[in-house]
């Protein structure tokens, strides 16, 4: 991103100022506590490997530990950020490769304060921001379940980040700036189901990871929820505290709790990034944290979003010819959709949202709902990549966008292109 590299140089100077106390800092706070290794709490009754291994499928770890074609939790897969790749860790008792050497101690030292079983510093891309809030207790659970799976041998690979976010000082300035251990705080003020679907919506979930805005050094903007665009992915987590993006005040807990379960209601469904965390994650959720997770989204502060400055747009005809030769047979001639099966287009809160990243995926890369246990053969939507051009892409969703009571603004073959090319910002 172009923006982030123009703060190199800005951080190469707030490292020469920062360095000498955020580096003394540091290395103090790397020597090694024998007591914390000897001394262990006692392992709670509950936590045990099965209560982890539900914990796990909650915080989707094998979505980010489990490389295309390898072990579960093996690590390996890249994780992409606008710095450079971090490569997720082997998370298997192996000794030497993974953290069969490791204490539940060291476990939660990760968890909690992000740091590795040798006081390394760990890169944010594995989201302790977050998971600092996970209990001790169910720390202990997910390394009970981790260390019951079989061994893999898998060195872990060094990321490949730029200087100088390739060293542990600039990630010490960063922590500084940007992390601070924490517990969940329960609100007397609300009910018990609120209080654990905010304990997993803002811990092991990590919904803010994708759902709350980063700014140019990569840091959430706190838990306010309020969309931005997922890094290098080039897709918008839209806003969950906006009704006009994906607030969900205005839904009945029972059609929250179905979306996340099956990945589709009648009003919505899910794709891109979110349909692997359904996939995944959510749909394994027992009852009662779905009832939870849907209470706390519902009762989140409804909060309006600035319209983008987009270009108004016209409507042309070539929009609406392209529209009946490729869209129409599903979406109907006047955008109706067709229930369950392909969503309406007309007053659909996904195509009237200023941020449009996510329409040109879909166009250009089509879409796919989820293949979960409530819909195990949910339809879904071509790519027209190499069928539509840029100025196509951008006529059709003009016309969509501007058609049926839709009047918002349209789109550029400027706006596709940053898209298409992976650039979009």
């Amino acid at each position: 991103m172009k923006t982030i590299t123009n703060w190199v140089t800005g951080l190469c100077s707030m490292l020469a100022i920062a360095m000498v106390a955020t580096v003394t800092v540091w290395l103090l706070d790397t020597k090694s506590d024998p007591l914390a290794r000897l001394v262990e709490p006692p392992l709670a009754a509950t936590s045990t490997a099965e209560r982890g291994a539900y914990l796990a499928q909650v915080g989707n770890c094998a979505g980010c530990h489990t490389a295309r074609g390898g072990q579960a939790y093996a690590g390996g897969l890249a994780i992409q950020t606008p710095f450079g790749s971090v490569f997720a860790s082997n998370l298997t008792p192996d000794a030497a490769t993974g953290i069969g050497s490791w204490t539940r101690a060291d476990f939660w030292q990760a968890m909690h304060h992000g740091k590795s079983k040798d006081k390394r510093l760990l890169y944010p891309a594995f989201p302790y921001t977050s998971y600092t809030l996970v209990t001790r207790d169910d720390s202990d659970a997910l390394f009970a379940y981790l260390s019951s799976l079989p061994a893999a041998v898998q060195a872990n690979t060094a990321p490949t980040l730029r200087f100088p976010y390739n060293s542990q000082a600039a990630l010490a300035v960063w922590r500084a700036l940007y992390f601070k251990p924490g517990s969940y705080q329960a609100n007397a003020s609300q009910s018990a189901d609120w209080n654990r679907g905010a304990y997993l919506t803002e811990g092991l979930g990590h919904c803010s990871a994708c759902h709350a805005a980063r700014n140019a050094l990569g840091a959430t903007d706190g838990l306010n929820l309020a969309g931005g665009l997922i890094p290098v992915q080039n897709w918008y987590a839209p806003s969950l505290v906006a009704p006009q993006e994906a607030g969900l005040q205005n839904w009945r807990i029972e059609d929250i709790k179905a979306l996340f379960k099956t990945g589709m209601t009648a009003q919505a469904s899910v794709n891109g990034p979110m349909a692997e965390v359904v996939l995944s994650s959510t749909q394994h959720w027992n009852a009662a944290d779905l009832n939870a997770m849907a209470v706390y989204l519902k009762a989140l502060p409804p909060s309006g979003v600035t319209p983008a400055s987009a270009p108004p747009g016209i409507a042309t005809a070539r929009g609406a010819e392209l529209y009946e030769q490729h869209c129409a047979q599903c979406h109907g001639d006047d955008g109706q959709g067709i229930p369950n099966a392909y969503p309406a287009l007309a007053g659909n809160r996904a195509v009237v949202m200023p941020q449009t990243a996510n329409l040109v995926q879909m166009v250009l890369n089509g879409g796919y709902a989820p293949a979960t246990e409530g819909r195990p053969r949910p339809f879904g939507m071509p790519p027209f990549v190499l069928v539509l051009s840029d100025a196509d892409v951008a006529e059709v969703l003009t016309h969509v966008r501007r058609s049926w009571g839709n009047q918002v603004g349209g789109l550029s073959a400027l706006d596709v292109n940053h898209v298409r090319t992976s650039g979009a910002q």
